[in-house]
């Protein structure tokens, strides 16, 4: 009888363990996480210029961090839309005088 309890608990943690998510999977944040948890998280992970995404698509990023791919558009967007901001207030200063 003893044996078949450990049996069964040693099944249930190899499964439990199975069922967890493996690093290169996405991970589920909380509803309330802060940005600042979510750059914290994306910077664990390894993902470059976590620092330009917003809440959105750190969220995104990290649901996502399997796909490579889709990690990289998000990134590639943001990135494109920082720089296309980057400089703009000395163009301005220059078109009136």
């Amino acid at each position: 009888m003893a044996t078949k309890q450990k049996q069964k608990s040693k099944k249930q943690k190899k499964a439990s363990a199975e069922r967890s998510p493996s690093p290169k999977e996405g991970i589920v944040m909380h509803a309330g996480a802060s940005r600042n948890e979510l750059m914290m998280t994306a910077k664990e992970r390894g993902v470059k210029n976590f620092r330009v995404l917003n809440k959105q698509e750190l969220s995104d990023v990290l649901k996502n961090i399997g796909d490579q791919k889709a990690v990289d558009a998000i990134v590639a967007g943001a990135v494109a839309r920082w720089k296309s901001g980057w400089g703009k207030g000395k163009d301005k200063t220059k078109i009136k005088a």
